[in-house]
């Protein structure tokens, strides 16, 4: 029963807290004190179903998933308590964005990035083939499997730098999972990491989550949100900046004609809003810290994921391919030619 299992777990603190409700570290006595993390959903209408509907996806990525390849975290167990839906994960280390804070928005390192992006993105590709789309991918909801780190002190910068001892990592919150044949919301994603043709209220399918980890890398990559911003029209003039006109063929299609003006963005570039954009964003290739070809490829991985066009957009499985993850798919290969890659 209910009673039952809340006594086996014993509390020990608050890991994180959301309009959904909390997340708990639990002792579970009934399984020799391991640590599990607990998910306590709050018992509203709407948070309830949602955590349903993660429960029902987490049940079958555990199926599809049972040998572990895939780095999406795995459920323990659920239980409805009084009303509040409780799900039970594996214990992991801190968010990315969390880590990212408490080391003061310090970029990782670029072989971090990689180890970390080809991660994301096996993970996010295997939901794809599952006929999932996440929807809210962000650096909250990916999560490293260990967040201990090692510390030195910059001098030059007189402060602390930490250094993951090991970037792997596990993607969490599948509360708004979406299958391909399901009612697909008008709005999905958190704000910064939403693909336009979701602000354009165009339709969505997988490839608004690919918009999605090309905004995460490149946050990785400076330490701080490409779009920092909480107005969708100026969201779409930041996009601009970054990436250069919207297409006029998406502009044409949209509803929200406030957007547009003769086919263009309707913006104006020497408002208070247009000397903002023009501050806080630049062209992608400016953001760039060195010319090194891994910086390269880096960056043209994330210029293909943030292409306007989803038709025209990388896929996952195309991303896996990409130069920038070469020293993972010649390893792969070289290992023996008839075992299957991935």
């Amino acid at each position: 029963g209910q009673c039952f299992i809340m006594s086996v777990l014993f509390i020990v603190c608050t890991l994180g807290e959301g309009a959904f409700g909390k997340v708990v570290e639990c002792i579970d006595h009934s399984n020799d004190g391991a640590r599990v993390a607990l998910k306590i959903i709050k018992n509203i209408d709407r948070y309830r179903e949602a955590a349903m509907s993660e429960v029902e996806v987490l049940e079958q990525l555990k199926t599809l998933d049972s040998d572990k390849k895939y780095a999406c975290v795995h459920m323990l167990d659920w239980f409805d308590y009084h009303g509040h839906v409780c799900i039970a994960f594996e214990l992991l280390g801190l968010s990315t964005y969390d880590f990212l804070k408490e080391n003061n928005f310090q970029p990782f390192p670029i072989e971090h990035i990689r180890h970390m992006a080809y991660q994301i993105i096996r993970a996010v590709r295997f939901l794809h083939k599952n006929k999932l789309t996440h929807t809210d991918l962000k650096p909250e909801n990916i999560l490293f499997i260990d967040s201990d780190y090692d510390m030195e002190y910059n001098r030059e910068m007189k402060r602390d730098e930490r250094t993951l001892k090991n970037p792997d990592i596990k993607i969490v919150d599948f509360g708004n999972a979406t299958y391909d044949h399901e009612h697909h919301t008008s709005v999905v994603s958190t704000r910064h990491y939403r693909a336009p043709e979701v602000i354009l209220d165009l339709g969505w399918d997988h490839s608004c989550d690919v918009w999605s980890v090309g905004c995460i890398l490149i946050e990785y990559y400076l330490g701080s949100t490409l779009f920092q911003t909480h107005d969708s029209k100026e969201h779409l003039a930041m996009m601009e900046r970054v990436l250069g006109p919207i297409p006029t063929n998406l502009l044409e299609k949209t509803r929200k004609r406030r957007y547009v003006h003769r086919c263009k963005l309707d913006w104006d570039a020497h408002s208070s809003s247009g000397r903002y954009v023009r501050k806080h964003c630049k062209p992608l290739k400016h953001y760039m810290a060195s010319k090194g070809d891994d910086h390269q490829q880096l960056f043209d991985l994330i210029g293909r994921m943030m292409e306007y066009d989803p038709a025209k957009r990388l896929s996952l499985e195309q991303a896996l391919r990409h130069p920038f993850f070469s020293c993972y798919y010649k390893r792969s290969s070289s290992k023996s030619s008839s075992s299957k890659k991935d």
